[in-house]
């Protein structure tokens, strides 16, 4: 058989709560693997506890790569984490090691892996017209508009994902063509081996009541007083890609006045919940992927079983 000269790589994609930081670290600590964040709302200087970012401590001891990268008033896209994403893997490949990649952004994984289709630049003057319109009509209107020129984008996009339905729209303007028909093809071999472990739980309930027990966590630990010193800044307002993150969104509508508290944990909660159902609808989705139950007796010691033999495997 021909050998496959591609470096190695490992995906461990789950759903939010599902323990991926806790496995990462610890196949860190028993293999040559360096961890790259893969988590759009990670990247977010100042989100540190509704993100549930890993603390000083364990960052410390585990450093992770693509975390902190940003200001929570600056844009982020997949294709920038796609760049940043590459270039780390080159640099943790070149000391010998093998980047881990961890995280729940499906969107992310796919640019890194699959790529991009070629998108039209951002333009600024379109994006602040589309974005005028939004405020007098709503976004959902934008959504219907969008239904009708692009049904198939539309089906994808909901209706309360402003940044996508404006992206979506941008593009049609500016090329003529729907958005679901520029995208899909793959740039190019994607040029490493990869390894794909999925955290999928049996049972629903358990990393319901994890989301739940996590989220009260967040809120002893200063949920509220973190989304006060961001509010204070000034210069960030509820309709950025950072602040809609979910946890900061509800916290930030409860800061406002929008409901009591009692409700702003409810609404939280059942968010995050709604997070993960979509997060396992695409981890289902990835065929190649080796799944595990991360709740079950014994699942750490599966996943560094495949891990070990995945590593020690010979390429071809």
């Amino acid at each position: 058989m021909p050998v496959d000269p591609r470096p190695l790589a490992i995906f461990l994609m789950g759903p939010t709560a599902a323990g991926k930081t806790a496995l990462a670290c610890a196949l860190s600590e028993r293999f040559a693997l360096d961890i790259v964040s893969v988590d759009s709302a990670l990247v977010y200087r100042g989100l540190d506890i509704g993100t549930a970012k890993p603390d000083p401590a364990t960052r410390a001891r585990f450093p992770h790569r693509l975390i902190d990268i940003r200001d929570p008033a600056e844009p982020y896209s997949a294709a920038e984490f796609a760049a940043d994403a590459e270039r780390e893997m080159a640099a943790v490949a070149a000391r010998g090691r093998v980047p881990l990649l961890v995280g729940g952004t499906g969107l992310y994984f796919r640019a890194l892996q699959q790529g991009l289709s070629e998108l039209p630049e951002a333009d600024p003057a379109l994006r602040a017209r589309l974005a005028a319109e939004a405020a007098t009509q709503g976004w959902g209107a934008l959504h219907a508009r969008l239904a009708a020129l692009d049904p198939a984008a539309a089906a994808r996009i909901r209706a309360s994902d402003p940044q996508r339905i404006q992206r979506a729209l941008e593009v049609i303007a500016i090329t003529g063509r729907p958005l679901s028909a520029q995208q899909g093809a793959p740039r190019r071999r994607f040029p490493y081996r990869v390894l794909k472990l999925a955290l999928i739980p049996a049972e629903r309930t358990a990393l319901h009541a994890r989301i739940a027990e996590r989220f009260a966590a967040m809120l002893a630990h200063g949920l509220l007083d973190e989304v006060r010193r961001l509010r204070a800044r000034g210069d960030l307002g509820p309709d950025l890609p950072a602040l809609r993150a979910v946890g900061y969104r509800q916290a930030w509508q409860f800061l406002d006045g929008a409901f009591d508290e009692a409700e702003f944990r409810d609404r939280a909660v059942f968010a995050t919940r709604q997070l993960a159902k979509r997060q396992l609808t695409w981890l289902r989705g990835e065929l190649d992927a080796r799944a595990f139950d991360p709740f079950a007796a014994g699942a750490m010691a599966q996943v560094e079983d495949a891990v070990a033999d995945f590593l020690a495997r010979p390429r071809d």
